[in-house]
C-alpha cells in the first residue's frame, strides 16, 4: 500500500522553506534596522553571546561561517564593524560582548519576543516537532552537499 500526502494539506518543498526563512528574516531586519544593527552582525554578536567560553575571531569566524554560509572575509569585516561600534571588545586573544553588546540583543530580543510568539503561537506542539526533524534532516543534508560541493 501506498501512502500519499492529504491532498488538502501543503506538501513542504525547498520554496517553502526559502518562504519562511525570508518571511521570518524580512521581520528580524526590521527590527535591526530600528536599532543599527545589520543581520551578519546580529548573528555573530548572538554567537559571541552565547557561546560556552570566550571566542577567538577565528573561533567566531567559523561558528558564524557554519551558521550563514558567507565568505569569511566578510564576517572579518563584520567583527571589526562590532568592534569599531564598541559592541565586542577584545580581551587578550578573545572577543567578548561588551555591556552595549548585552543592551542591545536584549533590546532586541524584547522587541520581537511578541512578534515571535505570535508567528509561532498556536501551531501544536506535534506539528512543532514533525517540522524541527524535518528542517534538522534538511540542514544536515544541505550541509553535506555543500561540503561536498567545496572539496
Amino acid at each position: 500500500m501506498t501512502t500519499t500526502a492529504s491532498t488538502t494539506e501543503p506538501v513542504a518543498n525547498a520554496r517553502d522553506l526559502a518562504l519562511a526563512h525570508y518571511a521570518a528574516r524580512g521581520v528580524l531586519e526590521h527590527v535591526l534596522a530600528r536599532h543599527g544593527i545589520t543581520f551578519q552582525q546580529q548573528v555573530a554578536l548572538r554567537s559571541a553571546l552565547t557561546a560556552d567560553a570566550p571566542q577567538t575571531p577565528d573561533e567566531l569566524v567559523a561558528q558564524v561561517q557554519d551558521s550563514l554560509k558567507t565568505d569569511p572575509a566578510d564576517i572579518r569585516a563584520t567583527l571589526d564593524e562590532l568592534l569599531a561600534r564598541q559592541l565586542l571588545d577584545t580581551d587578550g586573544p578573545h572577543l567578548r560582548p561588551t555591556d552595549a553588546g548585552r543592551r542591545l540583543m536584549a533590546a532586541v530580543g524584547a522587541e520581537t519576543a511578541p512578534v515571535s510568539a505570535r508567528i509561532w503561537g498556536g501551531i501544536p506542539a506535534a506539528d512543532l516537532t514533525a517540522a524541527g526533524r524535518v528542517l534538522a534532516l534538511v540542514t544536515a543534508r544541505a550541509n553535506a552537499e555543500l561540503a561536498a560541493l567545496t572539496a
